[in-house]
């Protein structure tokens, strides 16, 4: 298992429905395929059956505090359409994301894949 470059985050966005939402959704959108090019986000998408509108970020940063930073460069986050904001740091070991793990297995777990 190879090691990790920079921690992996989850971020959920909550936004409130509406013209607010409908004028800067391009801008958003926009803004997290710069964020693709640059290598800091690797996959983003809507939330099916929420309440709110909601959406899913995996990223990877250097730490949380970057993370916030680039979150705060959102342009939702810049016009007050984020309702409820969730950064979580995550360690991918399993599957397609797993090139993004710490490769550090739980004890209980190294007997599974050995070296």
């Amino acid at each position: 298992m190879e090691t990790f470059e920079m921690p992996v985050y989850l971020v959920r966005m909550d936004h409130p429905d509406g013209e607010g939402w409908g004028q800067h959704v391009a801008a958003h959108v926009l803004y997290l395929r710069r964020l693709i090019q640059e290598g800091s986000l690797l996959a983003s998408g809507p939330l099916k059956g929420t309440p709110l509108r909601s959406g899913f970020l995996i990223m990877k940063g250097a730490n949380r505090q970057e993370i916030d930073a680039i979150i705060a460069g959102d342009p939702f986050a810049s016009e007050g359409l984020i309702c409820d904001l969730r950064i979580e740091e995550w360690d991918p070991l399993f599957g397609c994301l797993s090139n993004h793990a710490t490769g550090k297995l739980p004890q209980e777990l190294k007997s599974l894949f050995p070296s």
